[in-house]
């Protein structure tokens, strides 16, 4: 069956429909890594999204329930150019069209992602439509202009949990397929309170192989339900949408800051602790997605190849003077890092739990129990 993908600019491509049938509509992006396509589908943070991968051959080791970041995939749509028919890989469970279309996500596979990422890169991520089946391109280019934009979106209502809940990973064991092992472990067992503005699973996989408790609990939970629980520290979750779009956490997280509990904060999380500190974000014009991106830590002058995918930015101009800015992306010079210089509290752009993605950054973790353990 024939798919259509078209552009609010006007640009088209006609291809193959390579998922379910059907129409998405979404913020179209790419994302420059070469494998975890299916931690790619299943990470919340891409929302309201329609994902480019710019690695060509995309499918070919096929999908597994291990694999997935949350409870199925959350991106609005998928754009690859060459779908893999067959599943080579001894843990696959079924190949990446029949998942796509068992989930309900269209998608479109031999257009020239190339020349589409090349458009992106140039005048910025645009909206879209993905349509199967004999659809008018005109057509779609309008409505793919009557998408409500990115700015001022709250997603993370979309995606966060519903009510509470304790994280059980299956074992330490199980859990250490899906990274290092940590260099060092809590020296005892630590309680953390984990805010879900689209969490990764791998995020709670690594907290707990630090051996750490963590109960999870929704975006619209008051700081106060965090602290009745008496956490040793608080974490501050990956999410989709407009950071600034979401007031309700950026006043739990301000009430948190007026505490001395030591926090921890992830992408959309480390947006959401600028804001509480007093800055602005903005956003970039294509984002980073990817799982390549050099990041600099100041205080040591070392680089991270890092993982990312994000589409706002924290405004360091804006920030106060007791937020200091700890990373910097090389490719751009935006922030990748905040600590406040008077509490305990941190959180990086980039994601350390990687899934995909180089495992540079996973001393941020062992940093995260050390603010607890000082205190």
């Amino acid at each position: 069956m024939t798919a259509v993908l078209a552009l609010e600019d006007g640009t088209w491509f006609r291809g193959t429909a390579a998922g379910a049938d059907g129409e998405a509509r979404g913020e179209v992006v790419f994302n420059t890594s070469m494998t975890g396509y299916q931690e790619v589908l299943t990470d919340p943070s891409y929302a309201g999204q329609i994902v480019t991968m710019t690695s060509p051959h995309i499918g070919n080791y096929g999908v597994s329930a291990a694999d997935t970041e949350s409870s199925g995939p959350r991106v609005a749509g998928f754009i690859v150019r060459d779908a893999s028919p067959v599943a080579s890989n001894w843990r696959a469970e079924s190949t990446l069209r029949d998942y796509l279309r068992r989930h309900g996500i269209v998608a479109i596979a031999d257009i020239d992602t190339r020349a589409l990422t090349r458009k992106l890169r140039s005048g910025g991520v645009m909206r879209g439509v993905i349509a199967t089946g004999d659809v008018d391109p005109d057509a779609l280019v309008a409505r793919a202009r009557d998408i409500p934009p990115m700015e001022g979106a709250d997603l993370v209502h979309t995606v966060t949990c519903g009510t509470e809940y304790e994280w059980h990973a299956a074992s330490l064991e199980e859990s250490g397929e899906f990274g290092v092992s940590p260099e060092r472990r809590a020296t005892k067992r630590l309680c953390i309170a984990a805010y879900d503005f689209g969490i990764k699973q791998n995020i709670l996989r690594r907290l707990t192989l630090h051996n750490c408790d963590v109960r999870v609990f929704p975006a619209s939970a008051p700081a106060s339900d965090l602290l009745a629980i008496e956490p040793d520290g608080v974490f501050l979750s990956n999410g989709p949408g407009d950071p600034a779009a979401v007031p309700y956490a950026i006043e739990h997280v301000r009430a948190l800051l007026a505490t001395d509990v030591p926090m921890f904060g992830i992408c959309l999380g480390h947006q959401i602790m600028g804001l509480a500190m007093g800055g602005r974000t903005y956003k970039l014009k294509f984002g980073h997605r990817g799982a390549n991106h050099p990041v600099k830590f100041l205080d040591s002058g070392r680089v991270e190849i890092t993982s990312q995918n994000h589409g706002f930015a924290v405004d360091p101009d804006s920030l106060p003077a007791d937020a200091r800015v700890t990373h910097l992306n090389l490719y751009d010079g935006t922030v990748e890092g905040l600590r406040h210089t008077d509490k305990p509290a941190f959180s990086v752009q980039y994601h350390p739990e990687a899934s995909p993605g180089p495992h540079d950054a996973d001393y941020l973790f062992r940093q995260f129990l050390d603010e607890i353990e000082k205190r």
